[in-house]
């Protein structure tokens, strides 16, 4: 009896051995397991890593490609394209690309040696076009323009309407008017009616001065001329307000030098793309200048800017109401008489009466005052006065 209890003790601690071992050799193949998976995971990371190193090689030992203008299309497998400021070339177009559309002013690729279409790029938009200042809606709205209450009715009957209503137009059978120009002296508000006419349209707003649009090279400003259209019909319904109009629409004349003929070939494009859209779209042209009497007669005739809006100087009414807008969020002590102050400010512009609020602002947050006194904005009209009248700026030497 003593003999089989033993020998089931033996037994069972065999059994205890083997079961431990088992144990172990279970967490090893476990461990194995998640080791394999881990391994497997880096292996695939760097031939991911490898396969990357592979292609930016490739990349940068491939050639570069020529980039061309599409000119002609004369058959499926055919194009003509022209590299700027170079010769004309009839190239082969791959079989992936016969039935492709690629419309005449197209950037293509081409590589460099067989001169074979590689690849069609996207319309070019220069930096300065994507540079100018979009504005989605802009914040500006009419009630943020003291006065002018003739010259909102005539840009929004030009502008609004068409946009918003073009049914009226249809029923009676009219042409809106094509393009608006605002002509006036510096400050009267000709930027913020183009704002709040966009705002009140819910379109995008464009805003270029034309100088921007004069450049060194030959063709460079037609070239940007047609991508700020493009940008305006990618965004539409949207309005293209074009300040200081002056510098590109200056009336032609026989003599000139190169610089002037190309603001001319400018000014062309600028009336080609005038005469490129309808009416009753979604792409409005407003412009603005305070020397209408040196513009060309083309930009005038009707179908181009054929609705000229003048922006006159305020009057005293206009003038308080300014003061109430400019000092709406002002806090102001009850010695302050804005119609007074409008009596003081014969002369001054939209912009001038703006600057006496900020100046007569500042004056207070000198002294440390919680409100804006009358002294205040009296110390702020001479100020803005004096400059006025001066008629040499300072010079510092």
């Amino acid at each position: 009896m003593a003999d089989i209890e033993k020998a089931d003790n033996k037994t069972y601690a065999e059994f205890k051995r083997l079961e431990r071992e088992n144990q172990i050799l279970i967490q090893q193949v476990y461990r194995a397991t998640s080791e394999k998976k881990y391994y497997e995971n880096e292996l695939r990371r760097y031939q991911n890593e490898i396969r990357l190193l592979k292609k930016r090689i490739s990349e940068l030992r491939s050639p570069p490609l020529l980039i061309s203008i599409v000119e002609e299309r004369p058959a499926k497998d055919k194009l003509i394209v022209k590299h700027p400021g170079g010769p004309q070339f009839m190239v082969k177009v791959p079989e992936e690309f016969h039935n492709t559309r690629i419309p005449i002013g197209t950037r293509v690729a081409l590589n460099k040696d067989s001169l074979a279409l590689v690849s069609i790029l996207s319309y070019p938009k220069s930096s300065s076009v994507m540079g100018a200042e979009v504005i989605e809606r802009p914040d500006v709205t009419f009630n943020d323009i003291g006065g002018l209450v003739e010259e909102k009715r005539l840009i929004r009957e030009a502008v609004e309407l068409p946009l918003k209503k073009p049914h009226l137009f249809e029923r009676i059978g009219i042409e809106p008017p094509n393009g608006i120009l605002l002509i006036g002296k510096p400050g009267t508000g000709k930027t913020l009616l183009a704002k709040a006419v966009a705002n009140s349209t819910k379109a995008t707003f464009l805003h270029m001065v034309a100088s921007e649009l004069v450049q060194k090279f030959i063709g460079e400003g037609a070239r940007l001329v047609r991508e700020l259209f493009a940008l305006a019909r990618d965004k539409e319904p949207s309005i293209i307000f074009i300040d200081e109009l002056d510098a590109i629409g200056a009336r032609r004349l026989d003599i000139g030098t190169t610089g002037d003929r190309e603001v001319q070939r400018t000014l062309m494009q600028f009336l080609a793309e005038m005469d490129g859209f309808t009416p009753r779209g979604k792409v409005k042209v407003i412009a603005a200048t305070n020397r209408a009497d040196i513009l060309d007669e083309a930009l005038l005739r009707p179908g181009r800017f054929d609705r000229i809006i003048e922006i006159n100087p305020p009057s005293k009414e206009d003038m308080v109401e300014i003061y109430q807008i400019h000092t709406r969020k002002m806090p102001l002590a009850k010695d302050v008489n804005l119609e007074n102050l409008a009596e003081h400010s014969q002369g001054f512009n939209g912009a001038d009466i703006k600057n006496v609020c900020v100046e007569a602002g500042m004056n207070a947050i000198r002294k440390e005052r919680k409100v804006v006194t009358r002294e205040d904005f009296e110390l702020a009209l001479s100020k803005v006065r004096k400059e006025q009248e001066t008629e040499n700026p300072v010079m510092y030497w």
